[in-house]
């Protein structure tokens, strides 16, 4: 692991247990040029991870004494961060390209606050990673209905009411002036959504970028494990209540 030339970008990653995934994640970003990025990892249970010395980035590895959720560990590889924007990726992304610099450039209006790529999945179906703000009767719609159409469809850079938290680049000024994710209302699920919501609510705008895209092989937790569909269903209470 070397040092590149200045940080421009920090990018956190973090690890359940998913080393494998991890290291797949940091391979491919290890074919990304410019290599003005560092990687921040959070190892938020006891685990073994696999070597990374090959990997020509600086890598920083933070290990917690005890789990914390989506936010908080955002939010600590925040504070260690340098980069001029930082960069939330779960560890399950793929990258066949990326342009770090195509991404961020809608920071050129200084009012963007947030920016995300187009999403697939492992077959190449578009994920829907921008959509708009939920209300009770949509999250309701959503629960029936089997054909979901995207809330937004474009080829250009493009304003949304929120992006999902699996790949975000955000402007650090913006983030640190929010105070980061709010882990005191969320555990996991709607970070993301409740950050977005802020960041309009404070003059941010938030851009999808369909011109730059990412692989997502979805774990969908919520849908096989019972504490993470408490945590789904408790969240989406939270922010459609304000609680």
């Amino acid at each position: 692991m070397v040092e590149g030339p200045k940080l421009r970008y920090s990018i956190s990653v973090v690890s359940h247990g998913q080393g494998a995934l991890v290291l797949a994640f940091l391979n491919d970003l290890d074919r990304v040029q410019p290599r003005d990025f560092e990687v921040i990892i959070t190892s938020n249970v006891p685990e073994t991870l696999p070597p990374l010395d090959h990997l020509r980035m600086p890598i920083s590895v933070v290990r917690n004494p005890a789990r914390l959720g989506f936010g908080a560990n955002h939010n600590r590889a925040f504070e260690k961060s340098r980069g001029d924007f930082f960069v939330v990726a779960n560890p399950d992304i793929r990258l066949s390209e990326l342009d770090l610099a195509k991404l961020a450039q809608p920071f050129v209006d200084a009012h963007v606050g947030i920016t995300a790529p187009r999403v697939v999945d492992s077959a190449g179906r578009p994920q829907d990673s921008a959509r708009r703000f939920p209300t009770w009767s949509s999250l309701l719609a959503r629960a029936l209905s089997r054909a979901r159409r995207a809330d937004y469809e474009c080829d250009t850079p493009t304003a949304v009411d929120w992006v999902a938290g699996m790949f975000m680049m955000l402007r650090r000024s913006a983030y640190s002036d929010l105070g980061g994710f709010d882990e005191r209302r969320f555990f996991m699920y709607y970070e993301d959504v409740d950050l977005c919501r802020r960041m309009w609510a404070s003059g941010w705008k938030v851009i999808w970028h369909p011109g730059i895209g990412v692989i997502h092989d979805a774990q969908r937790a919520s849908h096989r494990s019972m504490p993470h569909l408490r945590w789904h269903a408790m969240s989406a209470f939270r922010f459609l209540t304000g609680l």
